[in-house]
């Protein structure tokens, strides 16, 4: 298989861990980056010679030999930059999420269909070993019918200028989910503050609710003394905790439960509690960015659909907009030392079948 040509729009705090990745890739052939600022440029150029750098998007897109642009700018630019990409016949791939509404990832998909382009969201955890090891074992109904879900995504920093906790950090545990329950939320509820800047949430909860039944809570900080990625998966027969920022041991089944018991007489109550082994599967150590960025090249080479394309990065900005609107249904303004409060409405979202 020849190479595939990428070109890269943005080098900020994600664009060099794309970059380092593709360069990595012995099937794909990194050949512009884009930045509006010069010393950026100047940084990735010295690490990787080879390279060709501009400030001006139209050099890298209109490049005939570029296969593929690889998109990681702020979120407002997604999709200005992406339909451009498309309309001149690239294969894009858009870091998290797709776009800022879901009426533009409509657009966006739109325009890849009809000109037979791959169009992929960078919704990394997808393609992280141990949350694909957590598939297979809902897969294999190893866990029973899952009641509930539990999911911390949490740390100190880093404060966004553009976007809320919300669109920054949500997006990963809405991504996992759906990846994992194979559906997508029908009604989403959120709360949250703003502490530091004013207008810009950087602590929310959001309760999910899918068709099936099962519900989810997600916490999403800026704000902790500590970094948290856990997610806790309650099922009828076993739990399982799924910790990314455990080193090894990532994660976790537990042979535990409370089993009801039919009552005998009139007023008997019984449960029964079980606590059995705790398992820890064994699961591969490769980077997510690696295998992310492999697919992505396999697809443009291939034709196939990407796990993460368009379809599944639409369905997240659609939760993502129910959230920001149940924010936003209840805003009440305090004294700047306490912030502002938001939040309490539940969103109802149409149910959105995957093929």
């Amino acid at each position: 298989m020849s190479k595939i040509t990428v070109g890269l729009i943005g080098y900020g705090y994600w664009g060099p861990n794309l970059l380092r990745n593709y360069m990595e890739l012995e099937t794909a052939h990194p050949k512009w980056v884009c930045d509006v600022r010069p010393d950026r440029l100047l940084t990735a150029v010295t690490r990787y010679p080879s390279l060709l750098t501009t400030t001006r998007v139209e050099d890298v897109i209109g490049d005939p030999e570029v296969d593929a642009v690889l998109i990681a700018t702020p979120i407002s630019s997604h999709y200005t930059l992406a339909m451009q990409a498309l309309r001149a016949g690239k294969h894009v791939f858009v870091e998290k999420p797709l776009a800022t509404s879901v009426d533009e990832c409509d657009e966006m998909c739109a325009a890849a269909a009809e000109r037979d382009l791959v169009l992929m969201v960078g919704h990394t955890f997808v393609y992280s070993p141990p949350v694909r090891t957590v598939k297979r074992i809902l897969e294999s109904g190893e866990l029973g019918d899952i009641y509930f879900v539990t999911c911390s995504r949490v740390n100190l920093g880093l404060h966004q200028r553009d976007v809320s906790v919300v669109w920054d950090l949500a997006p990963h545990d809405l991504a996992i989910l759906e990846y994992w329950l194979g559906e997508t939320p029908i009604s989403v509820q959120a709360m949250g503050r703003s502490c530091i800047n004013n207008g810009i949430p950087d602590v929310a909860f959001l309760n999910v609710r899918y068709a099936s039944g099962i519900v989810a809570e997600l916490q999403v900080s800026w704000l902790s003394p500590v970094k948290l990625r856990r997610t806790i998966l309650v099922g009828s027969r076993k739990m399982l905790m799924y910790d990314d920022t455990e080193s090894v041991e990532k994660v976790k089944i537990f042979d535990q439960g409370v089993d009801y018991k039919d009552p005998e007489t009139f007023g008997e109550f019984q449960l029964s509690y079980r606590t059995g082994d705790i398992f820890t599967p064994r699961v591969e150590s490769t980077e997510p960015l690696s295998l992310e960025a492999a697919h992505f090249i396999d697809c443009v080479a291939t034709g196939a659909r990407p796990i993460s394309d368009g379809a599944a990065g639409r369905s997240v900005v659609a939760a993502l907009e129910a959230a920001q609107r149940s924010l936003d249904s209840n805003v009440r303004i305090s004294d700047e030392r306490r912030g502002i409060l938001y939040g309490g409405h539940t969103e109802t979202l149409a149910e959105v079948s995957r093929p």
